[in-house]
């Protein structure tokens, strides 16, 4: 990577990227309102959609890095223009300029839900469904730009320092701090969690690899109640929770292929404990 072409820069996986890899490349982000600029990046505004094609022909880049994207579990009518925007049409012109932009890298963030509880094009939610559908744009560009390398890397629950988003685990990080009790749908829910930082340690590999799809999952899943139970054992403060049942919730992972010379090192329990105490 020389010159990198980021969209989603604001969000939790998109904005760690960016704050660890302008360290050392030239990085242009994409974003549809005006923000704070950096000595470090560049930031370039585009008001409408024929804007943003307009703009994307006077930008040359060698890879692209696709974050964006815009996620509801449980949709209504209201979203889904948003949906349908962000998920696909925004990430459909930026593929239609890759050529004229000169790119030869384009990597994209997609979500283990595509082939949700590890059955293939069993999707978990109308989410899911956008994002198999810009897989499959994917392999239409393949198909007509076999000069430029895609790879698309399916993620599965994240976590960080800086994650704002309202996931279990900060949510149980925002209770802990106020002595809360927290309802938690069973004590065997399973989560597959995977730090922030191992993402963005994958981008120094993935070019070891030939394009393709490629899962980055953790190697183990963790239930609540050991991760609560890990976090009670170091503190005088213990967490508290309402068990609302039993029952194993355990997603199965569809098989991906792995990406040679990548593992998940910041991902353990008592990662995932040392984000919920500080």
């Amino acid at each position: 990577m020389k010159k990198i072409l980021l969209t989603g820069s604001t969000g939790f996986i998109g904005s760690a990227i960016l704050n660890e890899l302008s360290k050392n490349y030239e990085i242009c982000c994409l974003n549809r309102k005006h923000v704070k600029q950096s000595k470090n990046y560049k930031n370039i505004y585009f008001k409408s959609y024929d804007d943003l094609n307009f703009k994307l022909r006077k930008i040359q880049a060698d890879t692209v890095i696709h974050c964006a994207t815009h996620y509801v579990k449980n949709h209504e009518i209201n979203d889904i223009n948003k949906l349908s925007n962000s998920n696909i049409l925004f990430g459909n012109i930026i593929l239609e300029n890759l050529s004229k932009m000169k790119v030869k890298n384009f990597i994209n963030f997609s979500t283990v839900w595509e082939n949700y509880d590890g059955i293939k094009d069993n999707y978990f939610n109308l989410y899911s469904v956008y994002k198999k559908n810009f897989s499959n744009l994917l392999k239409y560009y393949e198909k007509n730009l076999p000069n430029i390398n895609f790879y698309n890397l399916f993620i599965s629950d994240t976590f960080g320092e800086t994650d704002k988003r309202v996931k279990i685990i900060n949510v149980l990080k925002k209770n802990y701090k106020k002595n809360l009790t927290t309802n938690i749908i069973s004590s065997k829910l399973y989560l597959n969690l995977l730090n922030i930082k191992d993402i963005i340690n994958s981008l120094s590999v993935v070019f070891k690899n030939k394009p393709g799809h490629y899962n980055l999952v953790n190697n183990k899943s963790y239930s609540i109640s050991q991760i609560i139970s890990a976090v009670n054992k170091k503190n005088n403060q213990k967490i508290k929770v309402k068990w609302l049942s039993n029952q194993t919730i355990k997603e199965r992972i569809f098989e991906n292929k792995k990406l040679i010379g990548w593992k998940p090192k910041n991902s353990t329990i008592d990662d995932i404990v040392d984000v919920i105490k500080n």
